[in-house]
């Protein structure tokens, strides 16, 4: 049996894509069926919305009658404050992240000392793969800092990663 955590599944893939207007999904336990509460109340919002209905033996809940629908909506609201709660709370994070000069996310594969090298054995007419092996960098990568610097320089910045990412790296 497949775990709910497992993003795919092929059986609930083939059993949802089966199921047809006038249907009831039976599951014995709702974890079984979503690999959390905002993801269980998507598929059973896809599920409503195809006009198939929804039982779980364990929980008692049933789509199929006034109070299993009443129990559905609540469990329903319940998932999006949550979401709600946690994107608050991330944004809150971001904004004293950023107001304490702090940037997210993985660091440059290539510095700008780093850089400002490469870019003056580049002028000495060097292939990009020959710099990029000297440099003990993926080609691929040199690629892709050289097209991002050359947008920031575009932009009007000065291409360099700032005083936020510098003291990231601290």
């Amino acid at each position: 049996m497949a775990s709910g955590a497992k993003v795919e599944r092929p059986g609930l893939k083939t059993c949802l894509a089966y199921l047809t207007a006038g249907d009831v999904l039976v599951v014995w336990r709702l974890d079984r069926l979503g690999r959390s509460l905002p993801h269980l109340v998507t598929l059973l919002e896809e599920l409503r919305g195809r006009g198939v209905l929804f039982k779980s033996l364990t929980e008692g809940m049933d789509t199929t009658t006034p109070s299993g629908e009443l129990r559905f909506n609540i469990v329903a609201s319940l998932a999006q404050f949550e979401r709600s709660l946690i994107r608050e709370r991330v944004n809150a994070g971001l904004a004293a992240a950023r107001k304490r000069r702090r940037v997210g996310g993985r660091p440059r594969a290539i510095s700008d000392e780093r850089m400002e090298l490469i870019a003056e054995a580049l002028a000495q007419s060097r292939s990009k793969a020959e710099v990029a092996r000297a440099f003990g960098v993926n080609r691929a990568t040199l690629h892709r800092e050289m097209v991002r610097r050359a947008g920031a320089a575009r932009n009007g910045d000065t291409g360099g990663e700032g005083p936020a990412a510098s003291a990231s790296a601290t």
